[in-house]
């Protein structure tokens, strides 16, 4: 069978009609499914209903050091969280503060405190007439709703195979001191699944930058998300902490992680992980905003996770769960386009998404197309800063969610909207 490009106009032209009786087809069905967003499926929530019941005494409510759970202080997290979440954050305990529910906030906080009060002592940022970041697209776009909202100037720089171009990147950071920051999810990268390579992980750690302050936000969101056993050995990632270190730039870290899709979003707890001159100033600013965070929660997560151990064996449940889904979506894909030699998408060890590449100009015909038909997909240019692919071709998939029947249906509904939308760019 010819590809798309290999066809005749008359062959496109049946090739359309057809897909147009399929697609008014599934319309007909009156679909309702969603792939928008990276949530654990319900079979994973439950995976965590143990942990509200972790706390069964009142000798629980006490850390090991003698602090009373139920009350104010211990403003970094309990002695026992803070090794908990050093595990995933390879770090050392002390170098981590504990907070609340989700790493989105700290990142923003973090952020908030060097424009406000700048860093180990260099101006704050906001004595700048404006300010540069750098954001490896296709990326999570909460990331950049942040920078926007602070007014930042985002910076696209093209991930590949092994992370962000890192001439590029290099380029950038040491062209003008207003270049504060990058964005990283270094492990299966959201939406590409990118593990960063060690060399890009050095580079990063100790590139020239015109700003003796410049930053690496490391939100290591997906460090225990493995989709298989063997993927933790094959994915592994150098620690940005000791390579910093290693290159002479000791502060030029923060690293972030939570327990969000691995008990409960929204009711999980976060860390960040710094130098001591990072950590030491970032207690002083947090001293005067909390005297302290849910004791109690990081408590009932030590309890049921235990130690790293305990969070791989807890995650393993989790990879059985999604796999299926992961392998069907990669699967359809495979079977419905590589004949019609249309699109190319990622197959990623582990984390939350899959990648999709569609003929530039036709992403959001694609989208707009599903949505239409029942199946609603994240926005197309979210994987860009202001939401603004200047290729129109990128597509997060977010399989975990819908039970796997109903990512079947998806999946061929997608299809069909990808073969639908590049037939009529070829026509036009």
């Amino acid at each position: 069978m010819p590809t798309y490009a290999e066809m005749t106009a008359e062959e496109l032209l049946e090739a359309k009609r057809a897909l147009l009786a399929q697609y008014e087809a599934y319309k007909a069905k009156d679909l309702k499914l969603n792939m928008a967003r990276g949530k654990p499926a319900s079979a994973q929530l439950d995976l965590s209903l143990p942990l509200l019941s972790a706390i069964t005494s009142t000798s629980d409510l006490h850390a090991a050091d003698g602090t009373d759970l139920r009350n104010y202080g211990v403003l970094d997290g309990i002695p026992e969280a803070k090794e908990l979440m050093a595990s995933m954050l390879d770090d050392d305990p002390e170098n981590v503060i504990v907070f609340g529910n989700a790493s989105l906030p700290i990142m923003y906080d973090t952020l908030a405190r060097c424009i406000d009060f700048g860093t180990c002592g260099s101006a704050p940022w906001h004595t700048y007439d404006s300010l540069i970041w750098i954001c490896p697209v296709p990326g999570y776009d909460r990331h950049f709703a942040i920078t926007e909202a602070f007014g930042i100037t985002m910076v696209p720089v093209r991930m590949d195979e092994n992370g962000p171009d890192m001439d590029e990147v290099e380029r950038i950071a040491a062209s003008d001191e207003r270049v504060k920051g990058i964005w990283c999810v270094p492990k299966y990268s959201n939406p590409g699944g990118v593990t960063y390579s060690d060399e890009v992980v050095r580079r990063l750690a100790s590139m020239e930058t015109a700003a003796e302050d410049f930053r690496i936000f490391w939100d290591n969101a997906y460090c225990v998300h493995h989709l298989y056993d063997e993927a933790d050995k094959q994915d592994q990632l150098l620690d940005i902490g000791k390579a910093c270190i290693e290159a002479g730039n000791p502060n030029r870290y923060f690293k972030f992680a939570s327990t969000s899709k691995i008990t409960f979003p929204g009711a999980g707890i976060a860390a960040m992980a710094a130098s001591p001159e990072n950590i030491a100033e970032a207690k002083k600013r947090i001293g005067i905003q909390t005297i302290g965070y849910d004791k109690i929660n990081q408590m009932r997560h030590v309890l049921f996770l235990k130690d790293a151990q305990g969070i791989a064996a807890h995650m393993s449940q989790h990879a059985a769960i999604i796999r299926p889904k992961f392998e069907l979506v990669c699967s359809k894909l495979e079977e419905g386009l590589k004949d019609a030699g249309v699109g190319s998408w990622t197959n990623p060890n582990g984390g939350y998404f899959v990648s999709f590449d569609a003929p530039s100009g036709t992403a959001k015909r694609i989208v707009s197309l599903a949505k239409d038909a029942g199946v609603v997909m994240t926005g197309a240019g979210a994987t860009w800063p202001h939401g603004e692919d200047p290729y129109d071709s990128n597509i997060r998939i977010a399989p975990t969610l819908p039970p796997l029947e109903e990512l079947d249906v998806a999946m061929d509904v997608f299809v069909c909207c990808v073969k639908l939308a590049s037939i009529e760019k070829m026509l036009a």
